[in-house]
């Protein structure tokens, strides 16, 4: 079996030159190379090959049997060599078919990628969308195997191995029911801690968030009644209790049937941010990705 190490990319260049032409002069013009050093090239080649490949004739050079069987498969070899080292065509999202997948809270699927998805569905027809669950302790790994093209992750914590771009800056507000007897209008410091509240708490089951920290330092506290993992599920027990939730404002702008009031104190909000990997950071499709979600938000 030919040992591939033994082969330079630069003979096998010079034996597809030579298969075309029958002839080392025209070779190498050809090749911009000169005569003795395409006849160094077919002396090397004849020795890695253990054949002949090119033998003298009347009207120039004639291919042996090995060379004949060579010179399709060759040509093909290295047309796929040049178009995997050549630059990226520019991306036509119109043409294009493709999956991008994106990792995202419920709270980014509807505040990022809600916005994003009319846009996507007329400028790229042909892509698909598929939006997978934020797991942050994998998304480095994920990122790096290829698993999501984009993670959509608050700023503060963002793995530091990863490319990012900020795409807003949010804040809280105070949410309840449109109908609310206590939400008529702004409620003062002591009527906001007097409410019952539902808390959403990522990891699951926790009943003490910003809202809780920034009330802490002033010496208050607040009734946590309902904890939830999900921001989706706030909305529908805003509508139909009379209990009130610190929702990020993206999340309930337009919303029917809900009253929103700015809170009676100054809670933190957060940054959110698009990450992906430098394996994808040059790549057409994806920037065009990236900037497609940057400007819908």
């Amino acid at each position: 079996m030919l040992n591939l190490r033994r082969l330079d990319l630069n003979l096998l260049v010079t034996l597809d030159a030579l298969l075309a032409e029958h002839n080392v002069t025209r070779a190498a013009q050809r090749l911009n190379f000169s005569q003795p050093a395409v006849s160094v090239h077919l002396a090397k080649l004849r020795e890695v090959f253990g054949d002949p490949l090119l033998l003298p004739g009347p009207r120039g050079m004639r291919p042996t049997a090995r060379a004949d069987a060579l010179r399709e498969p060759l040509r093909q070899a290295l047309e796929a060599v040049q178009r995997a080292v050549s630059s990226p065509q520019p991306f036509d999202p119109a043409r294009a078919q493709r999956t991008w997948r994106v990792a995202a809270a419920d709270y980014s699927e509807s505040a990022v990628l809600l916005p994003a998805l009319a846009g996507l569905r007329a400028q790229a027809p042909g892509c698909r969308l598929a939006v997978l669950q934020m797991l942050p302790p994998r998304i480095v790994r994920q990122a790096e195997q290829g698993d999501i093209d984009l993670a959509l992750h608050i700023t503060e914590g963002a793995p530091e191995e990863l490319h990012r771009r900020a795409l807003f800056k949010e804040r809280y507000v105070l949410v309840g029911r449109a109908d609310h007897p206590r939400l008529k209008r702004r409620p003062t410091l002591a009527q906001f801690c007097a409410l019952d509240h539902v808390l959403v708490s990522p990891d699951g089951g926790g009943f003490h968030g910003a809202t809780d920290q920034v009330l802490a330092q002033a010496g208050l506290a607040r009734r946590v009644v309902l904890s939830v993992p999900h921001f989706l599920f706030v909305k529908s027990v805003l509508a139909g209790t009379d209990l009130v939730a610190m929702l990020p404002s993206r999340l309930v702008r337009g919303a029917s049937g809900l009253r929103v009031h700015e809170a009676p104190l100054d809670i933190p909000g957060f940054e959110l941010s698009m990450l992906w990997h430098e394996r994808s950071h040059r790549d057409p499709a994806h920037r065009w990705l990236r900037e497609h979600i940057a400007a819908s938000v």
